[in-house]
């Protein structure tokens, strides 16, 4: 139910919620229980922002938003997605590398990747690579609830024989249809020009809410979305991640690892813990979901005056680090410093400090994300923070600092529930 005090527009949304769910309950599931997993309707039940995200996608029209819920929880079942596991998948379907989650581009979202040369249409296979790419965006979507991906067509050196449009069309409708609001943009790179004509068939398909998130781009365009550091060399970047199998070559996917890459042993089980208590909070009933504006990076060759350094309050803060002294007002959370973090030129001057204050009666999962993974450590990238209390979030420079760029982006995620 919503709360009083709440604005009008908010209000009139967790109204739609409601009203939503009643009409799913009465009209879709009452004389068929056995239509849907039932996992998938307990959650449909719980979740705000599951149900947000269908409405937001049917620009909030409940009748076209239950029929949308309809066609997603009935291909839940159909594809077994709540049991997908690698075992349900051909071995070699992995040992391909034509799809897979690597990298982020520059607003921080997940790179999913799709090499168009190496897949060739074939009807024997269709069922089987239709789970191969229900597994990877589930395996993705529970690690990271709510957070958008950017697909990336890679077209470099394919040719028509390899463009597959019933496996397009299906992609489409995986984001269109099956994980709403899970699209940031699709990329397609170096499209050879003898396929413009059925990529404007793709665009019908994708419908008016979804084509500005279609991108039609060539090498030297590319870097405009994604920097050079997560870029293969033929995209003229500078990444020499090479795809192998097993064990599953993402970012994410390997051991241990925290929101921002791999980190050393010390500090495992801490992230460990932080990763299981953000996702327990981010997989409860969402009142709201929150992107912050992000902040970038500043590095000053001045050394700090004193009185920007915290001294410690006794409470555990680190000594020695940056105090910010600016504050950004969201609706969840007060987010200091509101823009720019500030690094000093001196080695004990590479820590600095991102304070979160729970400005709610709620508990706010959050979760921090930075586009430069490989020269930062965020501890910790994620957890979740006490109603009217406050978490320092300590971000400290890899290796000398003399590679920093001052283009990184940290963004901040919140959720109450």
């Amino acid at each position: 139910m919503a709360e009083v005090g709440l604005p009008e527009s908010q209000q009139k949304i967790e109204n739609k919620i409601e009203e939503t769910r009643q009409r799913f309950k009465n009209e879709y599931v009452q004389d068929s229980s056995d239509k849907y997993d039932s996992r998938d309707v307990d959650r449909l039940m719980k979740d705000d922002s599951l149900v947000e995200g269908y409405l937001a996608w049917r620009m909030n029209v409940v009748e076209d938003a239950l029929k949308m819920i309809d066609e997603s929880l009935l291909w839940r079942k159909e594809y077994t997605v709540n049991d997908l596991s690698e075992s349900c998948i051909p071995k070699w379907m992995f040992e391909t590398g034509a799809v897979f989650l690597h990298g982020y581009d520059k607003e921080g979202n997940k790179l999913f990747w799709f090499k168009v040369k190496l897949h060739l249409k074939d009807a024997k296979t269709f069922q089987d690579k239709k789970k191969y790419v229900a597994f990877w965006l589930e395996s993705y979507a529970k690690r990271e609830p709510g957070m958008p991906l950017t697909v990336v067509f890679d077209m470099s050196e394919s040719g028509i024989s390899n463009i597959d449009m019933e496996f397009v069309k299906y992609i489409i409708s995986c984001f269109k249809v099956y994980y709403p609001k899970f699209l940031s943009k699709m990329i397609m790179y170096e499209m050879p020009w003898i396929m413009n004509a059925a990529w404007k068939i793709v665009k019908t398909w994708l419908g008016p809410e979804a084509i500005s998130k279609l991108k039609f781009v060539s090498k030297s365009e590319i870097q405009g979305f994604i920097d050079p550091e997560y870029l293969p060399p033929h995209m003229g970047g500078t990444d020499s991640f090479k795809y192998t199998y097993p064990p599953l070559p993402d970012d994410d996917f390997q051991s241990p690892v925290c929101e921002n890459g791999p980190i050393v042993s010390e500090d495992e089980s801490e992230c460990k813990d932080a990763e299981m208590d953000c996702k327990e909070s981010l997989e409860s009933s969402f009142n709201s979901e929150v992107a912050t504006k992000p902040r970038k990076v500043n590095f000053s060759e001045d050394s700090l005056k004193p009185d920007d350094l915290d001294k410690g309050d006794g409470c555990g803060r680190l000594k020695g680090v940056r105090r910010p002294v600016t504050t950004f007002k969201g609706t969840l959370l007060h987010i200091s410093p509101a823009e720019e973090l500030s690094f000093g030129s001196k080695d004990t001057e590479k820590k600095c400090l991102i304070i979160l204050s729970n400005v709610t009666k709620h508990q706010v999962a959050f979760k921090v994300r930075t586009t430069a993974p490989e020269k930062y450590r965020v501890k910790p990238s994620n957890s979740s923070c006490e109603p009217g209390t406050s978490m320092d979030i300590v971000v400290s420079l890899h290796g000398d600092g003399t590679e920093q760029s001052i283009d990184s982006i940290f963004r901040s995620y919140s959720a109450s529930g």
